[in-house]
């Protein structure tokens, strides 16, 4: 997990926001500059080695995590492998001229630190392991850059000497220098290059493909590396925000509601912003929650045309989705990202996003609309800064009894959509299924209980079984129509319980009294499946249910 604060907010030129933040990496606070645009978050550190949204730093493909996509992950060398004593004595503190050709994938692949504005040289801070500059055996971390090409970089900034790498060809020519005593400078690490974030190893179906680049002046295209990634462009971190969750206090305390949470589309990482006052916060936060609220509708297209033949999880449409936070009745103080798909007759829970089509026909949950309900919506009462949390509950009726579902938006607006798409959905699958039929007992015979959209209750008369001669269980009579017990309208229904065990109750004032149907295991499915008929016969007749 990575903390950032923000110490000031500006809007910047092709960025929805920027501003200059602290990050805060193994409790140490650095400096860094955050950038919004309509797809990534970008943070880069206060002089930084970053040079644009390529994926090419210094010359390099510096996405570290998929430098060679048929290799997997890249090794770097640093001041931690390259330690000055097994750098060869003959070779310290004298020039050294150094050929390198450029590799069409990697380029250089080296990262520099320093420059005029640091008071330092340009120094080569990384060597990533199989590409050229790492092919040629003759460069260290820690060398000095003299020159490029015969350009002169001794008095350069660290932005002139990245552009004369860039601009060196494909047969590069360097002047170097090994300086021990820079081996501190050089092991410094960028604190944003230890921020975790979800990599996806390039032959992992995704859905979609659309690239995630972040804002740059740069006109080079994007990297193949770089995109769906997380992009590592030297001391640069860019966050694609494609299905990452934004969030107010979900899984760290903030007790001056000033902070808001990035979560990674895998529910394994997160990135925290702490911003100097509430104002700031609201406006960072708003920012950010539209830009993923637009992909999340890209999202939920891809899904929809990806899915198109097979469906998802035994439904054939998905009607929305997205994150909330999501916890059982039982889990009082402990909120985690959910992702939750409403699909025709189904509210499917998954831990994280799935990744490909075969992951999402196994979510870790499915609820079944008709069986479910909306009990609750609107500010947790129960939580520490009471309505400051939105939320609603759903309950579901199963075998095992009813289960609790809470689920967290972050704005009044989401509250809204999700409540309303979760009652519309349950009556629409109500309409759609129609009809549910379970086996019973009733006065001691084995019966069937069928539950109809449109006309109400009938108890059905099974056959009656007998045992043949050879064994076996046979019909005894048939009927062309099963036996009708009892048949009753919704309208006349005057109330229904249940035992919880395996008893349900009907009245429907009629000469039998109170009826009484064993179900055999726990009625709580057809006592909320009883609900949402008359909760969806009441919404069509325009009144609210």
């Amino acid at each position: 997990m990575a903390v950032v604060a923000a110490t000031g907010v500006s809007i910047g030129s092709g960025a929805q926001k920027s501003g200059f933040v602290e990050v805060l990496v193994r409790e140490r606070w650095h400096k860094v500059l955050a950038n919004l645009n309509e797809e990534a978050l970008a943070l880069s550190c206060d002089g930084s080695d970053s040079v644009n949204s390529s994926g090419i730093t210094n010359g390099s493909c510096h996405d570290n995590s998929n430098a060679n996509s048929n290799n997997g992950p890249r090794t770097v060398r640093t001041a931690f492998t390259d330690l000055p004593e097994r750098v060869p004595e003959e070779i310290a503190n004298r020039k050294r001229w150094v050929k390198v050709s450029k590799q069409e994938i990697g380029g250089l692949g080296i990262s520099i630190k320093g420059g005029k504005e640091n008071k330092m040289p340009i120094l080569i801070s990384k060597i990533f392991k199989g590409l050229a500059a790492d092919q040629t055996q003759a460069l260290f971390v820690g060398d000095a850059i003299l020159s490029v090409n015969g350009v002169n970089l001794r008095d350069a900034t660290h932005d002139e000497a990245v552009q004369a790498l860039k601009r060196a060809g494909k047969e590069v020519t360097l002047e170097v220098k090994y300086m021990r005593e820079a081996t501190p400078y050089v092991k410094k690490g960028s604190p944003v290059s230890e921020i975790s974030w979800e990599t996806l190893p390039p032959e992992s179906p995704r859905l979609g493909s659309s690239p995630i680049t972040s804002s740059s002046s740069s006109s080079d295209p994007p990297s193949p590396s770089t995109q769906h990634f997380l992009s590592v462009n030297g001391d640069r971190r860019c966050i694609p925000l494609k299905m990452c969750y934004v969030t107010r206090a979900m899984t760290t305390p903030d007790p001056e509601n000033r902070q808001l949470e990035l979560h990674s589309p895998d529910a394994r990482h997160t990135v925290v912003l702490r911003c100097p006052d509430q104002p700031s916060a609201l406006s960072w936060f708003s920012a950010m929650n539209s830009v993923t609220s637009t992909l999340v509708q890209r999202v939920l297209a891809e899904v929809i045309q990806n899915t198109s033949r097979t469906g998802v999880a035994g439904s054939k449409e998905i009607r929305h989705l997205g994150w909330l936070g999501g916890k059982t009745d039982s889990e009082k103080h402990s909120w985690r990202p959910v992702l939750v798909v409403l699909t025709e007759k189904d509210l499917l829970l998954y831990d994280s996003l799935p990744r490909g089509k075969e992951a999402w026909q196994s979510p870790a949950h499915t609820y079944p609309l008709l069986a479910t309900r909306l009990v609750h919506s609107g500010p947790d009462r129960g939580s520490p800064h009471s309505g400051t949390e939105l939320f609603f509950a759903t309950r579901t009726g199963t075998r095992l009894g009813i289960e609790t579902h809470l689920f967290r938006t972050e704005t009044t607006k989401d509250l809204s959509l999700w409540t309303r798409h979760i009652v519309n959905s349950c009556h629409a699958s109500a309409e759609m299924i129609k009809e549910v039929t379970t086996s019973c007992l009733y006065r001691s015979q084995e019966c069937r209980l069928v539950i109809h959209y449109e006309k109400g209750f009938s108890v059905l008369a099974d056959p009656k079984l007998e045992d043949g001669e050879d064994g076996a269980e046979r019909i005894t009579h048939t009927l062309s129509k099963p036996q009708v017990l009892l048949s009753y309208p919704f309208e006349k229904l005057k109330m229904s319980s249940d035992d919880g065990i395996r008893m349900l109750f009907l009245d429907f004032g009629g000469k039998e009294g109170e009826i009484q149907l064993d179900l055999h295991s726990c009625p709580k499915p057809i006592v909320f499946i009883i609900h949402s008929f008359l909760s969806a016969k009441i919404a069509r007749l325009g009144l609210v249910a």
